[in-house]
């Protein structure tokens, strides 16, 4: 009887849970991120919410697209580009969020991984990027997120690891 008591406590718990999940009403566009109110009420506060940002999944047309726009990147840095395989211990390794419209052209940049010993790494390859824009037209994949990491030596050359030779053992 406790047992069935406890088990049936535990379902009302878990049910109870499955609605804090639920994703709060979203406001209209252009109200910069705010909670709209449930319908038939006002909203009593203007706090704002941070936006969420979808990463595109590394499907593998977008895992193909990384290697277009890394390849389109790569033409545009030619004499910045790690010839040959990079030493075992790079100096900095960045991971970086872009995003593209439908057309290429990079909207934002911003990054997951940052190296603290090498805080000027990140801002170098934000403007490479801005810079190279518009990258290819990414056709029928539309505007979308997508990650890459960069590989960044001493010299200031990099490779990004989409189109990267690898590393030396030693």
């Amino acid at each position: 009887m406790v047992a069935r008591k406890l088990a049936l406590v535990a379902i009302a718990l878990s049910l109870s849970a499955c609605s804090l999940l639920k994703p709060a009403d979203k406001a209209e566009e252009g109200d910069k991120g705010t909670v709209a109110a449930p319908a038939g009420e006002t909203a009593t506060d203007g706090r704002e919410v941070a936006t969420v940002r979808l990463i595109t999944a590394q499907t593998p047309v977008v895992r193909a697209y990384r290697k277009i726009g890394a390849r389109h990147i790569y033409n545009k840095y030619a004499n910045l580009i790690y010839k040959g395989k990079l030493p075992p211990l790079v100096y900095a390794v960045v991971v970086v969020e872009t995003d593209i419209d439908a057309t290429g052209k990079v909207v934002n940049v911003t990054f997951s991984r940052t190296p603290s010993h090498a805080p000027e790494v990140a801002p170098k390859i934000a403007e490479m990027i801005k810079a190279a824009s518009p990258l290819p037209n990414p056709g029928k994949l539309g505007a979308h997120t997508y990650v890459d990491t960069w590989l960044w030596d001493r010299s200031d050359k990099f490779q990004i690891d989409s189109l990267t030779q690898g590393q030396r053992s030693r």
